[in-house]
Order: C-alpha cells, then structure tokens, then sequence
C-alpha cells in the first residue's frame, strides 16, 4: 500500500508539486501506476488533449482520464517511463497535475475560489457600468455635450478595465494555453472579442468618438461566467462521490495485539492477518473472517440483501457492514484498497470514466465554431482594409463587430438555461435536478432499471398476517420483541404500537445472535425467532412465504408465524404503467432473495427481474443493455447501487437513500412516491425540446448576423445588442417550460 504524503496548504498556489515517488503503485510484473488529480480541467476536450498528449511518451501503457472526479489513472512500465516526467508533460499543457492523496489539497477547490470571485467582479463591474451607459444612451437623443459623454466614457473604462482583466483570466489562461500548442477552443475567440472590444472602446473614447463598448464586454464575461461556475461546482459534486464510498470504513479500527489488548490502528494501516474487535453498533473496518462471536450484520447498503444477516465463526464478513448484535473478532483477510468496498468505489469511479467522455452538444461543436468566428473576423478586416480600403480603423471596427455579434453567449446559455428553469420547475415538486447535463441524457432513456429495497419498496416492514395471529399469541410476542435491537423485533414492536404491559414476560429474556429470543418458564421454554431454530427439526421442513417471518412458539400452544412483508412504495405499479405508456422498458435488478425479489415485481406489474445480484453484476447488466444500444435510466438508493448508478446513462434516487447514492444520482426525488419519476422524465423530454429549440435559434441567429456584420452593416453597438438579444431569445423560449406543459 503506497504511502500518503501530507501536503502543505500552500503548495498549490505556489505551484509547487510534492514528489510523485511516494504514491506510484507497483504491480511486481514490471508496471507501476499513479493517480493523478488535475486542476483547470473545463472540459472534454481537455481531458482528449492530456490523454493524446501522454500517449505519445514511451513507456506508457495506458493513461485515462476522468472530468467529473478531474483524475488521471496513469500506468506505465519500470524503466521505460517515469512519473515525474508524466506529471511534468501535464503541467507543460497549461493544466496543475497533483499526485493523488486524500490528504492532499484539491486544486479544484481553487479552480471554483476563482471562478467565483472572477463572477463576483464582473457582475459588480456590470451592474455599474450600465447605469452610465443608460445614461449616455439618453444623451445620445437629447442634448448631451462631447464632454459630459467623453466623461461618463472615461468612468467606465474606469470601472470595465480592470473588472474585465480580472474577470477574463479563466477565459484567457486556457485560450493563451491552447494557442501555444496551436489548438482553437471555445475561451479564444471569447478573449479575443474581449481584448479587441476594450481596446477600440479605449481609442474611442480617446478620440472623442460617440461610441464606447465596454458594457457589452463585461455583461458578456458575467454571463458565460455564470454558466462556467454552476458547470464547475456541478462536477465538483459529483467529484466526491469515490472518497464518500470509503467514509464506511471508519478511520479507525479496535486492532488485538499479542498480549490480547484491543488498541485503535488507522483503517489505512490495516493489513491481512491481523485481529479486529468489532463491538456492536460498529462498521468492520476490512474484510475478513470471523474467529469469535456470533452476530448478525446489515449488509443492505454493500449487498442490497434487505434482512440482516447471520455471521458466525468462519463467515466472511466485508468492509462496510455494519455489526447489529454481538461483539466479534473478525481476522483480516483485505484491507485498504483490496477490500470490497474499495472495490466498489473503483468500479463507480470506472463507470464515471465513460460518463466524462460524453461530449456535450456545445463542445462538439467548439471545433468548429471557434476557427470559423476567427477566420470570419479576419475576413472581414481583410476585405475592408484591403478591397475597399476603408482604412484600419473602420477596417477593425468591422472585424470587432463580428466577433462580438458571434460571441458564444447564446450558445453557451442555450442549455444551461433551459437546465435552470426545468430544475426550478422540478423543485417546486419535490424533485432535485443534480447533474448539469443530467436532463440531457434523461431525456435520451429508453430503458429503465429499478433497484427493490429502498426504492421500489420503502425498506419497512408491515405486518401482513395479522388476522391469523391470536392477540394473546401478538402481545406476547411485541412483549419479547421489544427487549431486541433487531430490525424485525422492532417492526413487530411498531406495527403492534408497542407491547401489552399485561403480557410482559416474567422471567429472564435471552438473546441468541442470528436466531431470536427465548424465555424459560414454568410451563417451558418460549421462542422468537428464526423458523429453524423456533422450531427445531420441525422447521427445516415448514413452509414459508418467502419474506422474513419469525416464529413464535409457546408451551402448549400452536406455532405461529409472524410474517412480514417490504411495503411497495404508494404508486410503484401506477408509476411502472405510466413509465410503459412512455414507450419505456422495465426492469427489476436486486441483491434480495428471489422469492422476495419475484413478489415484489409482481406486484409492481414488472416482468422482467433478476435477483441476488451483486454491484459487478449490475454494473455488467448495464453493460449489456448499452451495448444492444439502450439509454437506461437506473433507480437506486444503496452503496451497492452507487456502481450502477454511476455506470447508467442516467440515474435517480430517492431523497432517503445512502449519502454515495445521493451523490452518484443525477435526480433526487422527494417523499415516499415514486409518481415524481415520471414527472421528471417527462419535463426532460420538453427541455431537452427547448434545449434543441435553443441551439436551432442560437445558429439561425448567427447565419443571419453573420453576412450582416461583415457587409459592414452594424456598428459593434448594434451587434452587443444583437447579441444580448439573442440570449434574451433562447432564455424566453427557455420560459416556455411552464408547469402546465409537460410537467403534469
């Protein structure tokens, strides 16, 4: 296991790298391997540029990428390649490459500190500077002398200049950073349109001219900033979901030593062999086996099994679990990031690799849109300056207009503000949108996949027999049930809202870990419990119901089952139906047993079903339907979902799931109903309408201002304006989302 290297707060900002030596991997054939964390990442093209620019240095054997995390997983042979030298190629390509360390500082936190406050200045420099320009805007119609214009022109260079050379640095450094490589990206013709317009505005107003454009230059830096930072902080989100899965763990273990003394060892200095006491209410740090003790364990959130399970001398228990009954002595077989667990949040994080190579609409189309604005600009100084001889400044007034009548703000709002006014409508009912492009892809689903404990059901047992169940036979059982801590004692305590005192036992209640409760009376002994030990050899052959039911048995009185069932949640088989009148696929994946897993789908109206699925075995089914070409749509609330749900073209998790489905999902909804789940497919599909609406519009408009700008047509007043406009048209369209279209 790789030592952890404590990095100091100040080594980001001073650009300053620890040495990767420390945190190389080495696999005992020849080949080690890093991980490295990458600050200044925007998009998927920079992800593509660091991975081909690595691919070309000997030595590597594979170097993948992954934007939402910001992490590269580099491996390469001894003697052929060397991390530093990796780390290095990274840095030379404009990005902050860091060996990864839970302990170390995230340079992405300092990405979102200065997008941030690059968004704040700007804003502040906009607000500002149009109360001039409204001012001079008036003047301009009435009776406003050279002077006074000249004036409020000088206030706001005053106010724009600095602002905007402050807040176009993170438009700047990646443009300068992909111009020195001779690459085009969406930043450049930004700052170029940025630069070019402050510096015509400055010559105007030194000239006296009637016409400065420094507003249209800030209010274009404050709007594509806000779509740069809620972009930003949406993949930091979803950045945290791999270490969340490992919090599990604890950060402590109760470890024996030799002299039979338990002492609290770090989970990461864990290793195989050693002797872990695990008190009840404890998480096992690693996975191994038991030696001592005997205990049941909730292993719902690694495994999906709803019941807990019994763990005795010989059991393999995993990292995770949580012990509910019995201290044990588990020996360590795996730890650190052998472990299941570890496993777990590898396979999320994999998943997560073929999400961040989903391109978005609007940089697929930066290759082209980028070179095209550039050359139009060129050629319309060229034909100004060198065909009409109109003189470099008309010349360059032309060239400016194109640029910022062709600046990317309506492209660059088309999605994002459809995405903020469907997530408003769907918070208004409950339902919280999580990913940025996570409409997008809801919208494409054609299959979707549901997950049973927690989402298709409630994870709460009701009471199903209670008619065949004498009230004394009940009473004594609430009676007995309420000295336990098991999750089935206190389902029978709940749904008999709390025992008879008149019932209550005389006499000493013992706990069996893994199989119930038993009381010795005068008349015999009385059991609560599981059917096989309830009943002794009578109960191998006894019938069940396929859910969890223990059994009580008195002296002098027939057995009784008490049978328990996981409540669908209100409106799964409506919500299924609707979902199949969408034209949707259905099916059910589980960890739980098939009895139960097959009574559930059959009362959700669903035909499809798988039990006893493991995480790796969701995660390859995903595989499968994507491979036969489906867009699923996974539905889960566990840490054995989190892989699937992170591997799923999209996902969605009730608001009560694990904290790692939380994270992993792309929509949460809110209360016991599944009905949200068809709204928000629904409201996807109208917004992703409107997003294509949007970009249809955005283009349309630029066909148009295009021809217009360089005909010499428009004054780069006119084109600000036109391409204000242009925003303001794909954000009304955008409004068209109204609740009563589509989200009912």
């Amino acid at each position: 296991m790789s030592a952890t290297l404590i990095r100091p707060r100040g080594a980001v900002e001073a650009g300053i790298s620890p040495d990767p030596a420390p945190f190389v991997r080495r696999d005992g054939d020849g080949g080690a391997s890093l991980t490295v964390l990458v600050g200044g990442l925007h998009c998927a093209g920079c992800v593509q540029r660091i991975e081909a620019a690595l691919a070309r240095r000997p030595g590597l054997i594979a170097a993948r990428g992954n934007l939402t995390t910001g992490r590269f997983a580099l491996r390469w042979r001894e003697g052929e390649a060397d991390a530093a030298d990796l780390i290095e190629s990274i840095r030379a390509l404009g990005y902050t490459p860091t060996p990864f360390a839970e302990s170390a500082v995230d340079p992405r936190a300092d990405d979102s500190r200065r997008l941030l406050r690059a968004l704040a200045v700007a804003g502040f420099a906009a607000a500002n500077v149009m109360l001039l320009s409204v001012a001079v805007w008036s003047g301009a119609v009435s009776d406003m002398d050279e002077p006074t214009r000249r004036l409020f022109h000088w206030m706001s260079a005053l106010i724009v200049l600095p602002a905007a050379a402050y807040a176009v640095r993170p438009f700047a450094g990646p443009a300068l950073a992909h111009l020195r490589r001779g690459q085009f990206g969406m930043d450049l013709p930004i700052t170029v349109a940025v630069v070019l317009t402050l510096g015509l505005s400055v010559a105007e107003a030194a000239q006296g001219g009637a016409h400065v454009y420094f507003d249209a230059a800030i209010m274009l830096l404050f709007f594509l900033l806000i779509g740069r930072v809620l972009d930003h902080q949406a993949r930091a989100r979803a950045g945290r979901l791999a270490e969340n899965l490992l919090v599990l763990r604890g950060m402590e273990a109760m470890v024996i030593g030799e002299d039979g003394r338990a002492r609290a060892v770090a989970v990461s200095d864990l290793v195989p062999g050693m002797a872990l006491s695990v008190a009840a209410g404890a998480r096992i740090a690693a996975d191994g086996m038991v030696e001592k003790g005997t205990s049941e364990l909730d292993t719902s959130l690694v495994t999906g099994e709803s019941l807990p399970v019994t763990a005795r001398p010989g059991a393999a228990v995993l990292a995770g679990t949580l012990n509910l009954g019995a201290p044990l002595v588990v020996r360590v077989r795996a730890a650190g990031e052998d472990t299941a667990l570890a496993e777990i949040a590898r396979l999320t994080e994999a998943a997560g690799q073929g999400r961040g190579r989903y391109v978005r609409l609007a940089d697929r189309m930066a290759r082209l849109y980028a070179p095209f604005v550039h050359l139009a600009a060129l050629a319309a100084f060229a034909l100004w300056w060198g065909v009409f001889a109109a003189g470099w400044q008309p010349a360059l007034v032309v060239a400016v207009s194109v640029l910022i009548i062709t600046c990317p703000c309506a492209l660059g709002l088309a999605v994002p503000v459809v995405q903020v006014v469907a997530s408003g409508r769907l918070l208004a009912r409950g339902i919280v949108l999580k990913s940025a492009d996570g409409l997008e892809r809801l919208a494409e689903v054609d299959t979707v996949v549901f997950d049973k404990t927690g989402t298709l059901t409630t994870a709460c047992l009701d009471l199903v027999n209670r008619d065949e169940i004498a009230g004394e036979d009940l009473a004594f059982a609430s009676a007995l049930a309420i000295l336990s801590r098991h999750p089935l004692c206190r389902a029978l305590v709940r749904a008999t809202a709390g025992p008879d005192p008149s019932a209550a036992p005389s006499g000493a209640v013992r706990e069996w870990p893994g199989d119930g409760l038993s009381l010795m009376s005068e008349d015999g002994e009385a059991r609560l419990g599981r059917r096989e030990w309830a009943l002794g050899a009578a109960g191998a052959g006894a019938a069940g119901h396929g859910g969890p039911e223990p059994w009580l048995v008195r002296p002098g009185r027939a057995p009784v089952a008490v049978r328990f069932a996981d409540t669908p949640r209100p409106a799964a088989a409506e919500t299924v139906a609707a979902l199949r009148e969408m034209g949707l696929a259905i099916e059910l994946l589980s960890g739980d047993r098939e009895q139960v897993v097959g009574r559930i789908a059959r009362a959700a109206g669903i035909g499809d079903w798988r039990a006893d699925m493991r995480p790796a075995d969701k995660l390859a089914r995903l595989g499968e339907l994507a491979r036969e070409g489906r867009k699923v749509l996974m539905v889960g609330d566990g840490l054995n979902d989190a892989p699937a749900l992170a591997g799923a073209h999209a996902s969605m998790s009730p608001a009560a799931a694990a904290d790692v489905s939380q994270a992993a999902a792309d929509v949460l909804f809110q209360g016991d109903s599944l009905a949200p789940m068809a709204l928000a497919l629904r409201v996807a599909r109208r917004a992703h309408r409107l997003a294509v609406g949007n970009f249809a519009l955005a283009f349309g408009y630029n066909l148009f201002a295009v021809p217009v700008a360089m005909a010499g047509l428009v004054t780069p007043l006119v084109a600000a304006a036109a391409m204000s406009a242009s925003s303001v048209l794909v954000t009304l369209n955008a409004l068209r989302l109204s609740p009563g279209k589509g989200a009912r």
